[in-house]
């Protein structure tokens, strides 16, 4: 049975963060991979961007529900953190059970069949032309009702992250990963007697993929090889003192993820309003949720490091070497964003090759989306760090606060004031983006500066 990591709590703060940091930035890298390496096929084998526009949709569009349930998992690594701190096992074993009993009820009983219900509703939200609806609809429905395997990874790699413990996720990851994209491979381009489903293979091998790695993490909790063990007594019934604690952890960082998703929903309907839409659709979901994920999700990795030394140390009664943790990730999370921004300014037309779209309208808007996004990394990078250490202290309603500033008040607004003009074009929703996630860095560096979050009390309920 692995013991609670002393490190994180003592010595070296830069080692304690480099510990937790390495395998997350390394994860999370990894699991972006696969939905690059999907957009690369489709962009090849299928040759239809409005395939590729499809499955930027439709992920946007399916985040919205990941990032709600999500909020669970939000909520279970703070309190996980907290009590790993004061190395209280009974407790983070109940609570991590506890958050994996009710999403996956979530999951199947809510989620699945409300998502293929509405799925032609949430399509038509984005005004999506009859092209990109072909792909997008048996896409997105087979993520609604498939997809329980993959929340039930992120759970159980939340809660070994949040008792210090990434590098198991990282070996999970990698398998999940390789053999999404060994399935992505077959199902797109078809081999053999297997025939090629093209963009609909993608959301087949992303499903599937994650069942060797769940099944591994299970067995490692049901061993106690874990320091996240099996509760005093298994149960389906749900307690919902433990169930509340969570939520009221949990619900402000889900509206807060909510927020900017819905927010990048409305976004995708400014952007399908330009006169050359589906270009401009198909170059959004390559160079932003695509390239720019190499920031973004090693961000949200840097993110959780930063809220797991903040909630361990602060439960370990050590509130400045938390603050200086909080430092060290920011620190880093800046060196990340600034190798990528070079990329992102100096190789464009590397890039953008890769999805085989060399030259040609989807290039060129592309390319200046990616000049765009050089300073936006460093914006992004700094504001989940300290985002970060806002939540593992217990501070979740100032990051919802900020996500409304900057998503819908600056973002939408200003492509909202713009269309009404009707001077609204690539161009100025590119500068929107920039100015909503400036003003996300701003806000939410200046709310951690002030350092109330050190009084923040922290407890499960009952």
């Amino acid at each position: 049975m692995k013991e609670f990591d002393k490190e994180l709590v003592t010595g070296s703060i830069f080692r304690s963060v480099w510990k937790l940091a390495w395998p997350v930035i390394l994860l999370q890298s990894i699991m972006g991979v696969h939905g690059f390496v999907d957009h690369i096929l489709v962009g090849n084998y299928v040759e239809d961007y409005a395939a590729n526009a499809a499955i930027g949709i439709s992920w946007q569009l399916f985040l919205v529900l990941m990032v709600f349930i999500a909020m669970f998992f939000n909520g279970m690594g703070i309190l996980v953190a907290r009590y790993s701190g004061r190395q209280e096992k009974k407790t983070v074993n109940q609570i991590a059970y506890q958050v994996f009993l009710a999403s996956s009820y979530i999951v199947l009983f809510i989620a699945a069949p409300l998502g293929y219900l509405l799925t032609p509703h949430l399509i038509d939200i984005i005004g999506a032309s009859p092209e990109i609806r072909e792909y997008a609809q048996p896409y997105l429905r087979v993520l609604f009702t498939c997809s329980l395997p993959l929340f039930m990874t992120f759970a159980l790699n939340s809660a070994f992250q949040a008792t210090g413990d990434p590098r198991t996720p990282l070996k999970l990851g990698i398998l999940t990963t390789l053999l999404n994209v060994a399935l992505s491979y077959v199902l797109i381009t078809g081999l053999g007697p297997i025939p090629a489903f093209g963009a609909l293979g993608a959301a087949i091998g992303t499903v599937v993929a994650p069942l060797p790695s769940l099944a591994v993490a299970i067995s490692l909790v049901m061993r106690h090889k874990m320091i996240v063990g099996p509760p005093e007594r298994l149960t389906l019934a749900l307690d919902f003192s433990v169930i509340k604690s969570v939520a009221k952890l949990g619900i402000p960082t889900g509206i807060q993820a909510v927020l900017l998703n819905v927010g990048g929903v409305l976004l995708l309907r400014f952007i399908g309003s330009l006169e050359n839409s589906t270009a401009a659709l198909a170059a959004y979901t390559i160079c932003y949720t695509q390239l720019f994920s190499f920031v973004t999700w090693a961000s949200f990795g840097l993110r959780a490091s930063s809220a797991t030394i903040m909630g361990q140390n602060l439960g370990a009664g050590q509130p400045v070497r938390a603050r200086r943790g909080v430092y060290v990730t920011t620190f880093m999370a800046m060196l990340w964003a600034g190798a990528w921004a070079a990329v992102y300014w100096t190789a464009p037309e590397f890039l953008m090759g890769l999805f085989n779209y060399p030259e040609g309208d989807v290039f060129l808007i592309g390319k200046e989306l990616l000049h765009f996004l050089s300073g936006s990394a460093f914006f992004v990078s700094a504001a989940l760090a300290f985002t970060g250490g806002l939540q593992g202290a217990g501070d979740v309603k100032t990051p919802m606060y900020v996500a409304f500033l900057s998503q819908i008040v600056v973002v939408l607004g200003t492509c909202f004031v713009l269309d009404r003009m009707d001077r609204l074009t690539a161009s100025w929703i590119w500068t929107a983006i920039l100015m909503g996630h400036s003003t996300r860095f701003l806000a939410t560096a200046a709310v951690f500066e002030r350092g109330k979050w050190i009084h923040i009390k922290m407890d499960l309920e009952g």
